[in-house]
């Protein structure tokens, strides 16, 4: 070979060689050692430790059994699923799930997290709101849907009956914010009325603490008035798109009633929605119906105060951008009716919620001690007009609820 010729394969061979060491820098600036010991070491390890030989500390760490989460996987698993490529094995769905759900469950930041499961933390970022928009898609329709027919509404009713002793009642109304950085270029949009930043949520809840309406960073509306009456909730019970069951006589009587939600004194008084007494110069017979009624309503407090102390994420400011709390908050509702459906007592164990004595008395759920931290309530306190319908309707439960066939045995003594 002439001289030439190896001058130019040797200069070949040298050029092959640098560009091989180029690639193997990049290479280890684009992994770093401690996230490619991911399979080795990390929560997700430590996950499976735990789901073999301590159920005790998986319960604690994801905030539900290991069986739930292998339901919650199999849901999801499809929509969440990455491919391996030749420069990296993917990170797994059972992996991707847990993160999110330890997220959740936790309210810790994406910098915490991406050292505990060893993973970049845009990488955990995206798999946050990635998995919390699969888990909202394929739950929504088995765990956060709103009842269509008449009789998925009077289920409701004979819960609310059976189990609180509130006649034609067919959810509870409440209103809460979620407190959030504020976000960049919004002015006042997310402006509440005690001077935060916040996504607010309307929310109607089933006799079982189950959300069966939910509408979460719906814009205007005034802070007295709150957000149901410019609600798509509002919108459709007055335009009777609902199928409510119609009125009927109360149980054991002839005084005809309409079927309604019920919610505290900033509500207004409706047909379809009864809320209680002024505190003013109340007799007997309203103290009773507003006892009674705060029984029924109980429910969303008690929804909202397990979701606020046991998924964590909402205990604290929610360091994101709107529309990313909006895709946390939907999953995380999927997920409490998920639990909540199976009677999880890894998610609420005895007593977490408000229970009852043997003489009726209520004694309060262990999470009021730890209270709602940022999940607040979104109205200002006020009395709110009233139709001339909806007052005497309101009178008529109220002399239902003292009568013999209305009334019930604890009520006198509880007031």
């Amino acid at each position: 070979m002439e001289a030439g010729g190896k001058r130019a394969l040797l200069a070949a061979c040298a050029l092959i060689c640098s560009e091989q060491e180029r690639k193997r820098k990049r290479q280890r600036a684009w992994v770093r050692a401690w996230i490619g010991g991911r399979g080795q070491q990390g929560l997700s390890v430590l996950q499976r430790e735990l789901q073999m030989d301590d159920r005790s500390g998986f319960r604690e760490l994801l905030r539900m059994t290991a069986e739930e989460f292998d339901f919650l996987l199999g849901k999801v698993e499809h929509l969440i699923r990455k491919r391996d490529t030749k420069m990296r094995l993917a990170i797994s769905a059972r992996e991707r799930l847990s993160l999110t759900l330890r997220f959740l469950a936790t309210g810790e930041t994406f910098q915490s997290l991406r050292f505990q499961y060893r993973i970049g933390t845009s990488t955990v970022s995206q798999i946050v709101m990635e998995t919390c928009t699969a888990l909202h898609e394929v739950l929504k329709e088995d765990f956060l849907k709103t009842p269509s027919t008449e009789a998925e509404w009077r289920l409701i009713a004979r819960d609310f009956q059976t189990k609180w002793q509130f006649p034609h009642c067919l959810g509870a109304l409440d209103e809460r914010h979620i407190h959030i950085q504020p976000p960049k270029k919004s002015g006042s949009l997310y402006h509440n009325h005690n001077g935060r930043f916040s996504v607010p949520v309307l929310a109607a809840v089933d006799a079982n603490y189950r959300f069966i309406y939910v509408s979460v960073g719906a814009q205007g509306g005034s802070p007295h008035a709150g957000l149901f009456p410019d609600s798509d909730l509002c919108m459709a019970m007055d335009q009777d798109m609902l199928d409510f069951p119609p009125p009927e006589p109360l149980p054991g009587s002839h005084a005809v009633m309409p079927y309604v939600f019920v919610g505290d004194e900033t509500y207004p008084l409706r047909c379809d929605l009864m809320k209680p007494y002024p505190d003013v110069q109340t007799d007997r017979a309203q103290r009773v119906l507003n006892y009674r009624l705060s029984r029924a309503r109980r429910v969303v407090e008690n929804a909202f105060g397990i979701l606020a102390n046991r998924l964590k994420i909402f205990r604290s400011t929610i360091c994101l951008e709107p529309d990313k709390v909006v895709k946390i908050t939907m999953a995380s509702l999927c997920i409490h009716n998920f639990l909540c459906e199976r009677r999880s007592e890894a998610y609420a164990p005895p007593a977490f919620a408000d229970w009852e004595t043997a003489d009726h008395g209520m004694v309060d759920g262990a999470w009021r001690s730890q209270g709602l931290g940022a999940l607040q309530p979104a109205r200002l306190r006020g009395e709110s007009s009233a139709t001339d319908t909806a007052t005497v309707q309101r009178n008529l439960l109220r002399d239902y609820l003292v009568s013999p066939v209305g009334s019930v045995p604890w009520q006198e003594q509880l007031l």
